[in-house]
């Protein structure tokens, strides 16, 4: 996917872009270690207005592609989410342990939701290991079950080294070990997690998780209630995709 060439529209320091309505409660995103930086909050507010804090040129980065083994749901969603995230980040645990499978009952299975996952590794070795793993996973169709593997309470905590790795591929159901550990030291695992990551770079991402939907920022961990308002506000401001559209995953 070509790159946006408009101007980035930061999310930096765990603060997303636009706060668009006071009093909804959030948690402090994880940042990547800078010296000298100071930390902030995150503050990921929604609005009822449908179109509020939402950036058109940022609908593009939504791929919709219908072999993106890194994806989930219908390919014509009316609401994508696109998530930029860590297997070392806690937050990033936080959010696939506690909300997403709440929202992939509620909207994914419905046909409302779509979610794309873009690996964007910024702790060290270990997360660029853990990503090219997952990207591996993926191509033998079991990226969600090595994602709820890898993000399970406690074993981010284990590390990510070789062993631990082909561990989590067994416990994932990768069928063929052998093929995942080829494709996870190959050249095309390091392009495509190098293009999910530029990808975030251009957006200005500093930290994780940091999300999209529809155009609109949200970054942290932030309560259920922020990713639902969210995303049913981008469901009733989209066009009509029909009920009967093709392309479905």
């Amino acid at each position: 996917m070509s790159r946006s060439k408009s101007k980035p529209i930061a999310i930096v320091s765990g603060v997303a872009v636009v706060a668009v309505l006071a009093g909804v409660a959030s948690y402090t995103a994880t940042r990547p270690p800078s010296p000298g930086a100071s930390g902030s909050s995150s503050v990921a507010e929604v609005s009822a207005d449908p179109s509020a804090g939402v950036y058109a040129e940022l609908e593009g980065y939504a791929r919709r592609d219908a072999s993106d083994k890194l994806a989930l749901g219908r390919v014509d969603a009316p609401v994508v989410l696109i998530e930029y995230a860590d297997f070392k980040c806690g937050y990033c645990g936080k959010f696939a342990r506690d909300t997403e499978p709440v929202l992939v009952k509620k909207y994914v299975e419905k046909g409302v939701l779509r979610i794309e996952w873009r690996n964007f590794p910024i702790f060290g070795e270990e997360s660029e290991a853990a990503a090219r793993a997952s990207w591996a996973a993926g191509q033998q169709g079991r990226f969600w079950e090595f994602h709820k593997a890898a993000y399970a309470e406690g074993a981010k905590e284990k590390g990510f080294g070789e062993e631990r790795l082909a561990a989590l591929a067994k416990e994932a159901g990768v069928p063929d070990l052998a093929r995942f550990r080829q494709d996870r030291l190959g050249a095309v695992s390091r392009e495509a997690v190098s293009v999910d990551r530029g990808q975030g770079y251009d957006l200005g991402v500093s930290s994780t998780p940091s999300f999209l939907i529809n155009g609109r920022p949200i970054a942290g961990a932030q309560p259920l209630e922020a990713f639902t308002e969210a995303i049913e506000a981008a469901a009733k401001a989209a066009p009509s995709k029909g009920a009967s559209s093709k392309g479905a995953r």
